[in-house]
């Protein structure tokens, strides 16, 4: 495949994982504090939806460009900035793979408590904790990616 056409799918890939992931927490952080339950319900179920819409596909995109890019341009798998860089994403693969597990309980019991027209449980905002810790280290992984993709050291 031409190298233009790789590398822009690469990096737009990269742009949506880590754009999409950034702004699904700021609008579910802003639902959670805000308390109103028909707000929180609707952001939760959105972010789940823009997980399958724009993170899944991207974080299946990234390493299938990123092999055929290290294929394309003969790079050694041991390279350093190479190897880190798939160890982060792996770390964050991973960490993902739990925070929409946490994602789609909160969707869940968030729908529920308004289904029977209550509160929400405090579980629910432990999970929150949770997910925020989560997204973080996830999201400072990516961002190391990041850096080290740009600058190659």
């Amino acid at each position: 495949m031409n190298y233009d056409v790789l590398i822009f799918v690469h990096i737009l890939s990269a742009i949506l994982l880590l754009g999409v992931g950034a702004g699904s927490a700021f609008y579910k952080f802003m639902a959670d504090k805000s308390g109103n339950l028909e707000v929180i319900v609707h952001t939760n179920k959105m972010v789940v939806l823009a997980d399958w819409l724009f993170t899944t596909p991207s974080a299946i995109l990234q390493p299938l460009t990123g092999v055929m890019l290290v294929n394309l341009l003969s790079l050694s798998w041991t390279t350093p900035w190479l190897l880190v860089s798939i160890i982060l994403y792996t770390f964050a693969g991973l960490l993902w793979l739990v925070a929409v597990y946490l994602q789609i309980r909160m969707k869940n019991m968030a729908t529920e408590a308004q289904r029977a027209e209550r509160g929400l449980e405090k579980n629910y905002f432990l999970l929150v904790r949770y997910w925020t810790l989560l997204g973080v280290f996830s999201f400072l992984a990516m961002a190391g990616v990041f850096v080290l993709m740009v600058f190659r050291f």
